[in-house]
């Protein structure tokens, strides 16, 4: 289909909590392959629906070379206590801080046949997850970083290029 213009911290999109996908029709298959043709780009490790303008609970993800998606995906458990993890957002183009993540999480939601997705992992993976989760609720990760860090982060932002 496409590669989707991600779209900017400011966007209302981002910060409204994504509805769930109700029926399987061609424009939910369409979002789909949007949402892997958007990810394989280099550099990227996952694609929420808020991040190419659509309020739905869906995200595609690219980590060590596993393209996949998952749609209704809920954070199911997560594991270990959140440890500070460097991490960007295509959403917030040129950043990096340490953000707050459990070492291990899974997500469960379903395909495009309406078949159970279970993913779970550590490391880059446990991120993805929860990173991608947070996007659904509305959330960008620069919610999660220590007060100074998100301050910085924030004058960061206001002094881009982009915003």
């Amino acid at each position: 289909m496409a590669v989707r213009t991600i779209r900017l911290f400011g966007d209302p999109v981002l910060r409204a909590v994504s509805a769930p996908i109700d029926a399987i029709d061609d424009g939910i298959r369409s979002l789909v392959q949007d949402l892997l043709d958007t990810v394989e780009l280099p550099g990227r490790a996952g694609v929420a629906a808020p991040q190419i303008g659509v309020g739905l609970r869906a995200f595609s993800y690219n980590i060590d070379g596993e393209i996949g998606y998952v749609l209704n995906p809920v954070l199911a458990e997560v594991r270990g206590e959140p440890v500070p993890v460097g991490e960007g957002c295509l959403s917030v183009p040129g950043l990096w801080h340490d953000a707050l993540r459990h070492p291990w999480a899974r997500v469960t939601g379903v395909d495009l046949d309406g078949n159970e997705v279970v993913l779970e992992g550590e490391g880059l993976m446990a991120q993805a997850l929860q990173h991608e989760t947070d996007h659904l609720d509305g959330m960008l990760y620069l919610s999660r970083l220590a007060p100074d860090d998100r301050k910085r982060a924030m004058r960061e932002v206001r002094e881009s290029a982009w915003f």
